[in-house]
């Protein structure tokens, strides 16, 4: 059981654990702005086009009967397949998932390219070497080498 503990301890106190909560913790405030999006700016705009339907009110009754609202249904007992809070909740992905393609596209156009690094060595042609740059005689294979092959 100790060693057990132990494991538990070095995995938890390891940057990877720290940086994920860090990041658990952000994205749920996100996903708290992207729902606010999605459903005080996004849904709005959308029931404008298709005639002021309102998703969170799209809904089946499993037991036959015929609901005004979703709440009347659920207030009688009534299962329900409420496919409107699954369309939201599509919605809601999409705009999520587009929202951080920006965002992780934006954090790529900032990242510097890094410089390719100036080659300090080349391959002898005859032994496959690898010898440094300025040599004229590869020291392994004692071949002389050209000055061109660089």
């Amino acid at each position: 059981m100790k060693k057990f503990l132990k494991e538990f301890k070095e995995f938890a106190v390891k940057g990877n654990m720290m940086d994920l909560a860090v990041g658990m913790i952000i994205g749920s405030a996100f996903t708290s702005i992207v729902s606010s999006l999605v459903n005080d700016i996004f849904m709005p705009v959308v029931s404008i086009f298709t005639g002021k339907l309102d998703f969170s009110n799209l809904f089946v009754a499993l037991d036959g009967n015929h609901y005004p609202t979703l709440a009347a249904a659920q207030e009688a007992g009534a299962a329900t397949l409420s496919y409107g809070s699954f369309i939201s909740g599509l919605i809601n992905f999409l705009i999520m998932a587009f929202v951080v393609f920006l965002i992780v596209k934006a954090l790529n156009k900032l990242k510097k390219e890094q410089p390719k690094a100036v080659p300090v060595t080349k391959k002898c042609p005859y032994c496959k070497s690898e010898i440094a740059l300025e040599a004229s005689r590869c020291p392994h294979c004692t071949s002389q080498l050209e000055q061109s092959e660089q």
